[in-house]
């Protein structure tokens, strides 16, 4: 995947962490499709886009409810444009 996407996911992983601390690490590595160093804090997409960004983003609002979706859109906002239409979920929009 490009580097943007996976800057996508890495920037609605930061902007959890800085709610919920290093839960939000942990829980972006049960994301089937996502492949996290958490060491160095690195985020690739392995797979679809939407899904793995969908997958994400549910995994949050499962445990955290409809806040954290709002808090994933902020997060990935400035970017979206930048972002080829296709690859953006319609949770992220």
């Amino acid at each position: 995947m490009t580097t943007l996407t996976n800057q996508l996911a890495d920037k609605i992983i930061q902007e959890q962490a800085l709610i919920i601390g290093p839960i939000a690490w942990e829980q972006a590595g049960k994301v089937t499709g996502l492949r996290i160093d958490i060491i160095k804090h690195e985020v690739s997409i392995e797979g679809d886009t939407r899904d793995v960004l969908e997958r994400l983003v549910a995994q949050y609002e499962k445990l955290f409810g409809k806040a954290s979706r709002e808090v994933c859109r902020d997060a990935v906002r400035p970017l979206l444009s930048q972002v080829p239409e296709g690859e953006i979920p319609a949770v992220l929009k």
